[in-house]
């Protein structure tokens, strides 16, 4: 039985409450165990349509669950997406307020910025490329309003892919001569090496990332539009953040970028 418009959008209120108010909420997957997927994309899109309405825009996209042993975990055989809102970017000169999250996590990432729209289906890695206008290093924070990270796909997806805030580094590089699928990454937290990568394990290529994005949202009858970032999925391990802690990552032939946390 599909869920009514009503449950997408108590549900979608229910996941903006969460996160205006920095609180968590049981499992969607507890309280409404017949969701699909593609209803989780309802109450997501119902929850950022709310965002929307309170003055922010949206600037880009995330895709999460690229690596195989997480879509193993989720029992699931592809990655899932989110919506980038203007008020998730800092700046790497900013420190980013700690309690505004619940119970945040980091990734580093390859991020993309487009120069042209893709829409699918049929989008290749190819067209991709020619889209892109450059690559830079970037910092997800990732963060669940969902109790204690207990999640299913459902969850994340409804909860617009655990999205929580992003921090693009330097330079801008052209995507032309760089290998993504080679280049490797060193993530540091407090000074220590906690994590390397390198762009094979977000599906064994960033461009396939973001090429499988590009013909997700064309199915659901959406493009990713000139202007945009896209964080093409986690290089390495996710890692907890604490109060107080500064992250620093570089990425081979890309650049570097750093934030802190009050």
């Amino acid at each position: 039985m599909s869920l009514d418009e009503k449950t997408i959008n108590d549900l979608g209120r229910q996941l903006y409450d969460a996160w205006d108010n920095t609180t968590q909420i049981t499992p969607i997957t507890e309280s409404t165990p017949n969701i699909t997927i593609e209803e989780a994309y309802q109450v997501q899109l119902n929850m950022i349509n709310r965002r929307l309405v309170e003055g922010e825009s949206i600037v880009g996209k995330k895709i999460g669950i690229t690596a195989k042993a997480v879509m193993s975990m989720l029992g699931v055989n592809q990655p899932d997406f989110g919506h980038l809102m203007s008020g998730m970017e800092f700046k790497e000169s900013q420190t980013i307020p700690f309690n505004t999250f619940c119970q945040p996590k980091g990734e580093g990432e390859i991020a993309f910025l487009l120069k042209k729209d893709l829409t699918g289906p049929g989008v290749t890695a190819d067209q991709v490329m020619a889209a892109t206008d450059c690559v830079l290093p970037a910092f997800e924070i990732v963060d669940s309003r969902i109790e204690n990270w207990n999640i299913k796909i459902q969850d994340t997806v409804a909860d617009n892919a655990s999205a929580g805030a992003f921090v693009l580094g330097s330079p801008q590089r052209s995507i032309q001569g760089i290998n993504l699928a080679t280049c490797g990454m060193v993530l540091k937290k407090n000074g220590e090496i906690i994590g390397t990568g390198s762009g094979a394990a977000t599906l064994d290529h960033p461009l396939n990332a973001v090429a499988w994005l590009a013909n997700m949202l064309g199915s659901l009858g959406m493009s990713l539009k000139a202007g945009e970032v896209i964080l093409s999925g986690s290089l390495s391990i996710m890692f907890p953040i604490q109060s107080g802690d500064n992250l620093e990552m570089e990425i081979e032939g890309i650049g570097k970028t750093t934030c802190q946390f009050n």
